[in-house]
């Protein structure tokens, strides 16, 4: 039997310790059952704190603790899924193709930046999207003093004034100091269609948010999106022209393609459609999980969000449950009634909130302290003891205020 899990992401990770739990629990053998990873690299990109300085360093390498639970890593890119023979193609890093059988099987593929076809934006815009994106956003930050002065030299648009929008933009005075000085009066400005910041927070986030725009001296551009992006600078889709040299792209995220080759129902974010044990309903032996799912987190309509958050838990239940069909034991059906947020506001300090209705709980100093912790200590995989690691993916761990494991 194999069980392969594709993706090497927060849901892919847990999916895959999840898994090697279950099977350790029944006392079946590595041989008897074998759970395979694949990913183009054996690595988890800390995909939340990309919006900081130094993004080649937020990383983990997981072939220590893949092989201390007797994961099988495979290197390379899942190309193709064929649900009627289950079997994935892979190519491989060499370029070559290897075919992998599958009993059971999870898409834990993530998700993607969705970029609409403006004119200028594959050419001249930027994101925090992907590992490589952020290399490339922190080197073209680091070569703006070598650019001529010209007007637009030190300000950054950011297009997209949710959760990534304002972390990217909220950090972006202090970047810009330390590279241009502390003298340096950089600018920065949010251009987001909707008619006020953070539109999916809700009002009581708000006023939070707005003040420490205002005190980080981040203008927005409201009711407005970018029509056009040039070299120099973008068109708003009022006739409005702002000179920049920088535009980074925060403006929506879609399931990663490879759902797609799933003949199952999609929502509008390309996510699969599953039920409360994570299965793809109506193709066999295949699950879901993490961004690549449309989950109902309790009974009350709360689905998961494109969230590390969701995606941890998510990927141990789909682990759990993938193993258990199996092995012939009763599954667990996911649940995730707790949900919090905590919002990077640069200098300004941090946003906390709690509940589904996102109440304010702590800001400033004492939020930033906590999305510190979760962003230096939470989310980073488990050690690579294998005891250890095996525990931190129980589906029946309760989470904790932060609603991590």
């Amino acid at each position: 039997m194999r069980l392969v899990i594709i993706g090497a992401g927060f849901a892919g990770m847990y999916a895959a310790l999840s898994a090697a739990r279950l099977r350790d629990i029944h006392g079946v053998y590595p041989e008897e059952l074998e759970i395979a990873l694949v990913s183009p690299e054996p690595t988890l990109v800390v995909r939340p704190r990309l919006y900081e300085p130094k993004p080649e360093t937020l990383t983990a390498h997981l072939l220590d603790v893949l092989n201390a639970i007797d994961v099988v890593y495979v290197q390379g890119r899942a190309e193709t899924i064929d649900t009627n023979s289950r079997v994935v193609q892979i190519e491989t890093a060499k370029g070559t193709r290897r075919t992998l059988s599958y009993g059971r099987l999870i898409v834990a593929t993530g998700s993607r930046l969705f970029r609409p076809k403006i004119p200028g934006l594959a050419e001249h815009g930027f994101s925090v999207d992907s590992l490589d994106e952020a290399v490339a956003l922190d080197k073209h930050l680091q070569s703006l003093p070598e650019r001529p002065a010209v007007s637009g030299r030190n300000t950054v648009v950011v297009t997209g004034g949710g959760f990534t929008g304002i972390e990217a933009a909220t950090e972006m005075p202090a970047r810009l100091r330390k590279i241009f000085g502390k003298s340096a009066n950089p600018r920065v400005i949010i251009v987001d269609r909707n008619p006020a910041i953070a539109p999916d927070m809700g009002e009581d986030p708000r006023p939070v948010i707005e003040e420490a725009l205002r005190k980080l001296g981040v203008e927005t551009r409201l009711g407005a999106c970018v029509a056009s992006l040039e070299e120099s600078g973008v068109t708003l889709s009022n006739g409005d022209h702002i000179e920049a040299e920088t535009v980074i792209w925060a403006a929506g995220i879609r399931a990663a393609p490879l759902t797609a080759q799933v003949p199952a129902e999609r929502d509008n974010f390309g996510r699969l459609l599953v039920d409360r044990d994570l299965r793809v309903p109506g193709v066999a032996g295949v699950f879901a999980t993490g961004d690549a799912a449309r989950a109902a987190c309790d009974d009350v309509g709360n689905y998961a969000l494109m969230s590390c958050q969701h995606a941890t838990r998510m990927g141990a239940f789909a682990g759990n449950n993938a193993v258990a069909e199996l092995l012939g034991v009763p599954t667990k059906p996911y649940h995730q009634e707790r949900y919090v947020t905590c919002l990077d506001l640069g200098e300004a300090g941090a946003l906390f909130t709690t509940g589904w209705e996102r109440k304010v709980t702590m800001v400033g100093d004492a939020a930033k302290k906590t999305k510190q912790e979760i962003n230096t200590v939470w989310i980073y995989p488990p050690l690579a003891e294998r005891a250890a690691a095996l525990a931190s993916a129980n589906p029946d761990r309760v989470t904790d205020v932060t609603g991590f494991f």
